[in-house]
């Protein structure tokens, strides 16, 4: 598979037109201001860590590195000293910061290609591939400080990562799935994906040849990017719906399913939707607008397509809950009386 990225579906509908840097300066530390009772707006604090790809890898290195010293079995490495369970990223440097290290990594097999992406920007703008160091155009190394630096002042920092050379393809073509998470609250944490997400691919097939290295509709599945494309149709939009590639996948591989069941764009109208709608009667309970402090579980009719990907609460209540009978197993048993081996609960945790 070539990329998985989640959509993280913020918490409310904001009345106005305000935009992401108005809330963050008007809210900002330094104003002092805060939100009443009564408001709402839908960002998180710190909501842009999930948006900015240099801020994403940030934390997921600081997750790996917290789960090894907590001794976590998912922190598990190979003898190549690998991860196991945590190898959903490939290798990944942020630029200029981490410079030497990639250029450490990179003559360590300088064969392989590296895919460059800006962090700041969405659509496949600014994304290029590099084989060679001298073909980072963007970035200039100050001689007399032998540090990495930008080019120019305006430049905007990058993130660099080990391209995937060898991704699953579908009719020999790259693609990527599109799954919306929705988070309702972080404490305790609750949150839900939808069901009804779709996959894109390119229009042109894949290949590792260096010389297709700035083709980027071999390479990027955007569709801002493939629309451009004499191969792109307007009808379907290059979408398979997430059932249709489960399908694929559950099928004999080799076997030719690959004839565009695709979901058209008036299907993508209508998931985006029921998605907005699934979302409302999560967030705006009743169609009432929620008490900033409501985290309660809706109903299970209110979900639609959502399905609840992890409760933290629930979560803990389980735990609490079979801890209690464990201990009374314990006691009952140094009584000389035999626990009752009741059926474990099912504990909600991650999907």
């Amino acid at each position: 598979m070539s990329d998985i990225c989640l959509h993280v579906v913020l918490k409310a509908p904001w009345p106005g037109r305000m935009s992401i840097q108005t809330i963050r300066n008007v809210f900002s530390v330094d104003t002092g201001y805060r939100l009443s009772d009564e408001q709402l707006v839908n960002h998180f604090p710190n909501h842009y860590e999930l948006t900015r790809k240099d801020l994403m890898i940030k934390n997921i290195k600081r997750y790996r590195k917290e789960l090894e010293k907590e001794g976590s079995p998912l922190a598990e490495k190979d003898e190549n000293g690998k991860y196991i369970y945590l190898d959903f990223v490939p290798v990944t440097f942020m630029l200029p910061a981490d410079y030497n290290l990639f250029v450490e990594e990179f003559r360590k097999n300088p064969s392989s290609t590296w895919i460059m992406k800006p962090c700041g920007k969405a659509q496949g703008k600014g994304i290029f591939l590099i084989n060679k160091l001298s073909q980072i155009k963007k970035w200039s190394r100050d001689s007399r400080t032998s540090t990495f630096v930008a080019a120019s002042s305006g430049k905007e920092a990058y993130v660099i990562s080990l391209y995937i050379d060898n991704p699953l393809l579908i009719g020999g073509k790259k693609f990527d799935l599109r799954l919306y998470v929705l988070v309702t609250t972080y404490r305790p944490l609750k949150c839900y994906m939808y069901k009804l997400g779709f996959c894109r691919f390119c229009t042109v097939k894949y290949t590792p040849s260096t010389s297709e290295l700035d083709n980027m509709f071999v390479h990027l599945t955007n569709v801002a990017i493939q629309k451009h494309g004499d191969d792109y149709n307007h009808v379907h939009g290059g979408k398979w719906t997430v059932s249709n590639l489960r399908l694929y996948l559950e099928s004999t591989r080799g076997k030719e399913l690959f004839n565009f069941k695709l979901s058209n764009t008036a299907n993508d109208r209508i998931l985006k939707y029921n998605l907005i709608n699934d979302t409302l009667n999560i967030v705006t309970p009743n169609g009432e607008i929620p008490d900033c402090r409501w985290n309660r579980s809706p109903p299970r009719e209110a979900l639609g397509n959502y399905q609840v990907l992890y409760d933290e609460e629930q979560a803990q209540s389980e735990n609490a809950e079979r801890d209690l009978r464990s201990r009374s197993g314990q006691l009952l048993s140094s009584k000389g009386t035999k626990a009752s081996a009741g059926a474990r609960p099912t504990t909600a945790t991650w999907k």
